[in-house]
């Protein structure tokens, strides 16, 4: 205890000792009389006491001197958050085509392509396990015994020869008449009426890849015609049935004063089909697809501008890449019997083959050949299914819709990346060496002579002359 008290009393007289010399320099600071020089200084304030800031605050302030690059992040994190929600959405969606009430099909979807097309098959296949009832238009009879021999009762043939004006009406004629005569599914069930929802364009996906000065007049003829002008004139025949209104009669009023069930007239749809990774960068050796795309293109946006009034949708369906297998044989989906690019240039002329083959080739083996993506086995089509029936059911009223790889990607490169760069990056370089030009009159009588009197034609391409190594004579 005595320990206890001294060490008590030496801790006060420190205290004392210590606060002395701070009240002697406090008294002689604040005396008027002392000069300015003579006085001790002030004491240094003590120091800022620290707190620390919380993660809230922190962020607060972090955020407020980097404004730009937060809205940057709250505006991807949105668009992200959006798009994961809206697939979500769309994942779960109960994709079903409308059904009467004893459970019959009633909703009538034609399309307008090739049986032997891949993605006809498959859509054709899809629209149908959906419940729609699928017409394939044909041109020919193989192509309705190719339609019979899919064993699919509600896959059906409609039968419109393009090429006979009078037998088109006809044909529209006896569809209309169909659909605005009432069916029965099955026997003794209540007959329904049947609805044309939409019209699907499918052209052609192949397209010859060579350089416009090898490809025969004859050649762009057909193309022309069987890639351009019939799907053209498909959707012309469907127009007058497009833009009248196919509307059942209303029930009949029953015995007790009940009315019937009221008919809601619907418009039906069009969908345009186009491929989209060669129309939109262009590049050197696909003059076909890129020409019949593009026109496809415009004519579509023609098409929409003039059913618009009308209200029927048109909607573009821009398509990217797809993996058809289980659709096409296993050599490939594109063109299996084309020969190698270096076989099919030695068939070429030899001023043809000296001005283009480098570059041919190198096109040819680069990321981008016969419009799909080397190495990729493209998209799965079920995406193409799903996108197809969100149109027709109204979900997605875009005009123009992107879908399978590539679709998009090679759109923005189109819209922004300049032609050279693309043209470099797929092969294409500068040919230094060309061929001297001799006229036809530079050949020889005998060469002439033979030609006429064998009656054979001359090899249709546009000629670029023909090169000598020893230079011209």
């Amino acid at each position: 205890m005595f320990d206890n008290t001294r060490a008590m009393l030496l801790t006060s007289s420190t205290r004392r000792s210590r606060r002395r010399p701070r009240n002697v320099r406090d008294k002689l600071a604040s005396t008027p009389w002392i000069p300015e020089y003579a006085r001790p200084p002030n004491p240094s304030p003590p120091p800022a006491q620290i707190v620390p800031v919380s993660t809230w605050g922190g962020l607060q302030d972090w955020v407020a001197r980097h404004k730009f690059v937060s809205g940057v992040f709250v505006c991807v994190v949105g668009y992200v958050t959006y798009r994961t929600v809206r697939h979500s959405k769309l994942v779960r969606k109960h994709r079903r085509a409308k059904r009467a009430k004893n459970g019959s099909r009633t909703e009538v979807v034609v399309i307008a392509g090739s049986p032997s097309l891949p993605l006809t098959k498959s859509l054709s296949l899809d629209l149908e396990r959906r419940g729609f009832i699928v017409y394939i238009v044909c041109n020919t009879i193989e192509d309705e015994m190719m339609v019979q021999g899919a064993g699919r009762p509600d896959i059906r043939g409609l039968s419109i020869d393009i090429n006979d004006p009078q037998g088109v009406t006809a044909s529209i004629d006896r569809f209309a008449a169909y659909l605005q005569t009432p069916h029965a599914a099955v026997p003794r069930a209540k007959p329904n009426y049947l609805t044309l929802t939409s019209v699907i364009l499918i052209p052609s996906l192949h397209y010859q890849t060579s350089p416009i000065a090898t490809i025969p007049p004859s050649n762009f003829a057909d193309l022309f015609n069987t890639h351009l002008l019939q799907p053209i004139l498909t959707i012309q025949a469907f127009l007058p049935l497009l833009t009248s209104r196919l509307t059942p009669p209303p029930p009949p009023q029953s015995s007790e004063g009940e009315k019937g069930e009221v008919v809601v007239a619907t418009a039906p749809k069009v969908l345009v089909f186009t491929p989209s990774i060669i129309s939109s960068i262009n590049p050197p050796f696909h003059a076909p697809e890129a020409t019949v795309c593009s026109a496809l293109s415009a004519f579509t946006e023609v098409l929409t501008a003039e059913l618009r009034p009308l209200r029927i949708p048109v909607t573009h369906l821009q398509l990217g890449t797809f993996d058809f297998t289980g659709f096409v044989p296993a050599r490939g989906p594109h063109n299996p019997g084309l020969l190698p690019p270096t076989a099919e240039t030695q068939q070429w002329p030899e001023a043809a083959r000296q001005a283009y083959a480098r570059n041919y080739e190198s096109q040819s083996s680069s990321a981008i050949t016969a419009g799909r993506i080397r190495g990729l086995r493209g998209s799965a089509l079920r995406d193409l299914h799903t996108a197809v029936f969100d149109v027709l059911d109204g979900s997605d009223k875009a005009d123009m819709v992107r879908v399978g790889l590539g679709a998009g990607l090679y759109g923005f490169v189109g819209r922004w990346a300049p032609r050279g760069l693309v043209a470099w990056m797929m092969g294409i370089r500068k040919v230094d060496q060309l061929g001297t030009w001799e006229g036809s009159s530079n050949g020889s009588g005998s060469e002439k002579s033979a030609s006429e009197d064998s009656g054979a034609d001359a090899p249709e391409y546009i000629s670029v002359g023909r090169g000598y190594e020893g230079g011209a004579k």
